[in-house]
């Protein structure tokens, strides 16, 4: 067996054994924000020629694929601090890009099964969306590639499960409420704008949701992410074999 597919396939035993639990967890903000959000403006505002119910799903499915794919730097924590199954990933012959490989795709798998199920979800709130788009799945799957990248590179450098929670709180919750996941960004002023181009959840959102509507995606946007995913995975194996050394 593959180093990197160890590792994987480690996370997956521990997937499946939560799965359950892990999915009742995933369904509980998405749930809200479609009855809070979507009831109360589903039908009444119109952004864009769509309804807002039809314009939060694809910025739920990039906000959930980001938190799910970050949320595999909690796991990893969990087994460095408790667990100690880092020391066991230490005397294994198994190289660092093996690892980070291997975590990453742990953290995209996640986020997968999130995607999907904000999808039902849709559907069961009569939303309806061009879910069958080469491009809506590309964009999925680089916009968790650069978080989870993200994740297992940062995971390596917490000194404590707190700091992890901290770094959720100043990283991720501003994109997820800045990322144009509930509102157009051509709302916020210029400023505003020209630095929120530089998030990686901004270029997500645009890009699942150009591709859920049909219209013509940006390839700027899928460049950008996978440019600055490329970046994050290189930076979470030098941190890994920090962390090893």
């Amino acid at each position: 067996m593959y180093g990197w597919l160890a590792v994987y396939y480690r996370e997956l035993l521990i997937l499946k054994r939560r799965f359950p639990k892990m999915l009742a967890s995933m369904s509980v903000s998405p749930l809200l924000y479609l009855i809070a959000f979507g009831y109360a403006m589903g039908k009444t505002v119109m952004i864009h020629g769509h309804t807002y119910m039809e314009f939060l799903i694809p910025g739920l499915v990039a906000m959930s694929s980001m938190t799910r794919a970050f949320g595999i730097g909690s796991e990893i924590n969990i087994s460095r601090f408790y667990w100690h199954i880092f020391e066991e990933f230490q005397a294994a012959p198994i190289n660092n890009i093996s690892y980070a490989l291997g975590e990453t795709l742990a953290g995209m798998t996640r986020a997968l099964f999130a995607v999907i199920l904000i999808i039902l979800l849709g559907l069961l709130f009569g939303v309806v969306l061009r879910y069958d788009s080469p491009m809506f799945w590309l964009a999925i799957f680089l916009n968790s590639f650069v978080f989870s990248s993200l994740a297992v590179g940062l995971a390596m450098i917490v000194k404590s499960h707190a700091d992890q929670a901290m770094l959720t709180s100043f990283v991720i919750t501003p994109m997820a409420f800045l990322g144009g996941t509930f509102f157009p960004l051509s709302r916020l002023p210029v400023w505003a704008q020209d630095i929120l181009y530089f998030v990686p959840l901004s270029h997500a959102s645009k890009a699942i949701r150009a591709a859920s509507f049909g219209e013509p995606v940006s390839l700027t946007s899928y460049l950008f992410l996978a440019g600055i995913g490329a970046a994050f995975f290189f930076m979470a194996v030098c941190f890994v074999n920090r962390a090893r050394d």
